[in-house]
């Protein structure tokens, strides 16, 4: 089972994700971009769990690029809306932080939720190479916020090249567009390992 289905007290790991984004008041709708066998379960999720905000499922690609340009091709967008995309698996975002970043992204055009690191740095491969200066490093988490044109120019030009960027923000800055930082959250963490699995469940 992929992570964000597994269930925790009894509800999906992508519920709780979902209800972040059902709650807030500047989140007009929600689109899944999701592996067609388990559209059936988020239908139901959707009915079960009132979520009414889910405008439509569509089908998932091979990587999360792909998944990402399914969903903004299905909506109805002009180039000027703003589209967040954020991971399933990480479902402790914060109110705070998603407002945060849409009133970020509306006032200077777009936004990107990262971590400033904190820990000591390094380059290596199982010896110490060098140290990194971590005062300019953040780990790059989810939402990213940006124009609904602005994503669809990025994905188009990343396919030309037959680039595959891991995350949206990469795609923007190949338009040599400057993308603005909010800060985040270690709770805002991605369910990726089995240890992640132990803590969301605490």
């Amino acid at each position: 089972t992929p992570k964000q289905y597994l269930r925790f007290h009894g509800k999906e790991l992508i519920v709780y994700t979902l209800e972040v984004f059902q709650r807030n008041n500047l989140v007009d709708e929600i689109i899944i971009s999701a592996e067609l066998p388990y559209h059936t379960l988020l239908n139901k999720i959707a009915k079960d769990y009132n979520l009414t905000k889910i405008s439509q499922l569509v089908e998932g690609g091979e990587e999360r690029q792909d998944s990402v340009y399914n969903a903004l091709k299905a909506m109805k967008a002009d180039d000027g809306d703003f589209v967040a995309v954020h991971d399933a698996a990480r479902p402790m975002l914060s109110d705070s932080i998603l407002t945060k970043a849409i009133n970020t992204a509306k006032g200077k055009g777009n936004a990107l939720v990262c971590l400033k690191a904190r820990d000591t740095l390094l380059k290596g491969d199982q010896v110490v190479g060098e140290y990194v200066d971590r005062s300019e490093m953040y780990y790059v988490q989810t939402p990213q916020i940006f124009k609904h044109g602005d994503l669809m120019k990025a994905m188009k030009k990343a396919y030309e090249k037959n680039f595959i960027g891991t995350d949206e923000s990469m795609l923007i800055k190949e338009l040599g567009i400057d993308i603005n930082i909010v800060e985040g959250s270690m709770l805002n963490f991605k369910v990726t390992t089995m240890t992640d699995i132990e803590m969301f469940e605490k």
